[in-house]
Order: structure tokens, then C-alpha cells, then sequence
């Protein structure tokens, strides 16, 4: 992870820390009254929410009513606990009256205000957002912060790049910091190489042994380095691809870390717990990147953290814009390789929002220009979380993705559960 990157994740900590201590020395901690598993080494666990047809939160189901399948094996579920996570009239929030303090500066008794329920991290992803596409989220996040958070919600804006807001009450620092943030070009493509391979050609080509995806970038180096020898063509494109590949996976590596890091710190916070990731995706089709997205989901679960996320791209078409070079190629014209390979990159850059919503009990909004309403709806927690345990004991590590599929023996009612995690297989012995 780069050093500013985890600076920042590490003052955020510390602010936020400090605040809370602040409120704690005068105040009672806020018991969980929900029953928790014990969470084994050697096991996942799968948060569920359940909605009935009208989208109310379902909170009666017992353990027997929920089937769980690895690769479409029925599994026992060796653990079972429900979680409340927000408020509701169903559950309303313990009494948290204002503390009237007398301050020895100050006869005069003062008021402070009570202990925060929910802690709230808005993380803006600087590092794959167009200059647009922060522009528009700038102008509805900023206008969202006023209306959609508690007088006592404590509140964070950071970035992948190290921007960092600290916790805080206060609306126009936070507003401040949103439009702070900047693109930034670390691990973008800038200008226009030849061949032009992104990451996710690269990964078809080098990970995937696609030869359709080899052959059309060989085309592409012929027509854009005018070449009449075509194994230096292939020459060009497997450095091309090398260079791709070390890019998009340092991106990754370092993206998900710090996603991780804000995870595991925000597990110290008692309370409500959300951080919501404002971002158009990004490939995460590695065995590395399943193992770290697998990572976050188990310590999110651990220590019930929902995590949602916003597409900030809304409505987005898929077909290559004037701003990005067309094809070097003849064939690639007539194929519509390039054209296509856009269009799948961009589909499946969304697949780790996803999965981070699903998978702990969050929201994924996407497909919809209206991100002002689709923050407001991010913001708030599902009420009730199933938490199913699946024992790792009988689970084969094979290095492989495991999907999961959860099921409830009643009509009528709508699942959001995590989709599966990555079994990596066992380190050889060194000799």
C-alpha cells in the first residue's frame, strides 16, 4: 500500500478515536444485545438480509428455515445469529439524552451531545473516477450531507490518494473535503500506446490464454506500428500485455488494501457502522483479488460493518466515446473486438461493488442517474442481518472460487446474501 495511503487510513483511526473516547468518559457504552457468534479460523460467515414483497426487513426467521450451498452442495450452517444494525419502529434506539457537563474552565453548565450511533466513512474513489464523473458527484454528494445525516452522526470523507476529513459533526468540513478531492493518475493509461491493451484484454490474454484476445491485439500492433513481420507484432503485444497486467494488478492490490485497512479500524467503533464507497468499479478478476475481496467480507461480518456502494457513473452507455482511440485494425474493425472488449470491461468493473453490498448486508446503486437519492439511500443500514456461519473443516482449499447460494423455505420473500469467497490452496513447504 502506498505510505499516504495508509497515513491517512491511520489518522482517521486516531481522530475518530479520540472523539469517541471523549464521548465515552462521560457516558456509558452502548451494549449489543444481539446474540454473536463465535467466529472460527476455519469458517465464513454469510450475512443475509430478508425482505418480504413490499421491501420491509423480515426479522423472525429461526436457523432451520435457511439452506446454504457451496458449488451447489447443501452444507450445514454451524452457526446462526440475527444482528440489528439501524433503527427502525420496529427497533427504536436506546435513550441517549444530551449530558449536561460542568466544566471547571466553566461554572456555567454546558451541553454536549450524546454519544454517536452511527459512524459513517464516505470513501471517494480518485483513483478510476472520470474528471465528470466527480464533477456531478461532488455536486449531489455535497448537497446530500446536509440532509441526510444525524446532529449526532460522526462522519468521515476520505480517498484511495489520502484525503482525509477525520471524523466529525461537522457538515461544512465535510463538504470542504468532497470538493478537494481530485482525479488522480497513478495507475491510469495516459496518452495512447501502441498497442493499447487494458487490463482487461491483458487478462483474457496472460490469465484467461484467450488467443482470440491475443490475436486481436497482434492486429492492432500491426496497424498502429505499421509492421509487415507479425512476430514482432507479438513481440510488442506480449510486452504490452506484461506491462498491462503489473499496472492493473498493483491498482487492485492497493485499492482493496486500503478498503481492508478502513474495515479493520472501523471494527474498534461501537455503534451503527457504514462506509460507502462512491465508485465506477474496477476489474478484480485475479486469485489475489478474490482472496482480498474474500478478506474484507469475512472482517466486515466479524465485526458487523455494512458496506454500500454507488455507481457513480448512473446511466452509462458502453460503446466507446469520441475521447477514446478507435482500432489500429481492419479486422478488428469488421469484428468489433475492440467495441467489445470495452463494453465487457465496464460490465464487470461493477462486480466488486456488488459483491461488497451483497455481502455485508449493504446496498449496491447503480443504473440510475439520480445519485443525490441513491447516497440518502446508502446511508442508512439494513435493520436486520442474518448471520449464517459455513465450517471450512470439510472444504477442500483448492485456489478455487466458491459460489455460494442461500435459500429460505418461504414464499414470497427476497434474499441479498454474500455470493461466495476464495479458497486458497495451501502454501507448498519450502524446503
Amino acid at each position: 500500500m502506498k505510505p499516504h495511503a495508509l497515513i491517512a487510513v491511520t489518522s482517521l483511526l486516531s481522530v475518530l478515536c479520540q472523539e469517541v473516547r471523549a464521548q465515552q468518559t462521560t457516558q456509558p457504552p452502548t451494549q449489543n444485545s444481539n446474540p454473536q457468534i463465535a467466529v472460527k479460523v476455519n469458517a465464513v460467515l454469510v450475512p443475509v438480509v430478508v425482505r418480504d414483497a413490499q421491501g420491509r426487513a423480515v426479522s423472525n426467521l429461526k436457523k432451520e428455515d435457511f439452506q446454504l450451498f457451496d458449488k451447489r452442495k447443501l452444507q450445514v450452517i454451524s452457526g446462526f445469529s440475527i444482528q440489528t444494525r439501524a433503527v427502525s419502529a420496529n427497533n427504536p434506539p436506546l435513550a441517549t439524552p444530551t449530558v449536561i457537563i460542568n466544566s471547571p474552565a466553566n461554572p456555567n453548565l454546558t451541553e454536549r451531545p450524546a454519544a454517536p450511533q452511527r459512524f459513517i466513512v464516505f470513501l471517494f474513489d480518485d483513483m478510476h473516477i472520470s474528471a465528470p464523473e466527480l464533477l456531478r458527484l461532488q455536486r449531489v454528494a455535497t448537497k446530500m450531507i446536509d440532509g441526510s445525516l444525524a446532529d449526532s452522526d460522526l462522519a468521515a470523507v476520505v480517498s484511495f490518494s489520502g484525503l482525509n476529513s477525520g471524523m466529525t459533526r461537522d457538515r461544512a468540513t465535510l463538504q470542504e473535503t468532497i470538493m478537494k478531492v481530485r482525479i488522480q493518475d497513478l495507475y491510469r493509461h495516459i496518452g495512447r500506446d501502441c498497442p493499447e491493451i487494458s487490463y482487461y484484454q491483458a487478462d483474457l490474454i496472460e490469465n484467461q490464454h484467450n488467443n482470440q484476445a491475443f490475436q486481436d491485439a497482434v492486429d492492432d500492433a500491426i496497424g498502429c506500428a505499421k509492421l509487415d513481420r507479425r512476430e514482432l507484432a507479438e513481440h510488442m503485444v506480449r510486452s504490452a500485455t506484461r506491462r498491462a497486467i503489473e499496472l492493473g494488478d498493483q491498482d487492485v492490490r492497493v485499492t482493496l488494501g486500503f478498503v481492508k485497512d478502513i474495515v479493520r479500524r472501523m471494527g474498534a467503533l461501537p455503534g451503527q457502522r457504514t462506509l460507502i464507497l462512491m465508485s465506477p468499479g474496477f476489474l478484480t478478476r485475479t486469485a489475489e483479488a478474490m482472496t482480498d475481496k474474500s478478506g474484507i467480507l469475512d472482517l466486515a461480518a466479524q465485526s458487523s460493518i455494512t458496506i454500500s456502494a454507488l455507481d457513480v457513473r448512473g446511466l452509462y452507455t458502453t460503446e466507446l466515446d469520441a475521447s477514446e482511440r478507435g482500432t489500429s485494425s481492419g479486422r478488428s474493425m469488421m469484428t468489433g473486438s475492440e467495441a467489445r472488449y470495452h463494453r465487457e470491461s465496464m460490465s464487470l468493473n461493477e462486480d466488486v461493488m456488488a459483491e461488497l453490498a451483497e455481502g455485508t448486508g449493504g446496498t449496491f446503486f447503480h443504473n440510475s442517474n439520480d445519485l443525490e437519492g441513491g447516497l440518502q439511500k446508502l446511508v442508512a443500514a439494513p435493520e436486520y442481518v442474518y448471520l449464517l456461519e459455513l465450517s471450512l473443516e470439510n472444504v477442500k482449499h483448492d485456489g478455487t472460487y466458491h459460489p455460494l447460494k442461500v435459500k429460505v423455505d418461504q414464499d414470497g420473500l427476497k434474499l441479498q446474501a454474500r455470493r461466495g469467497y476464495f479458497a486458497p490452496a495451501p502454501e507448498k513447504n519450502k524446503k
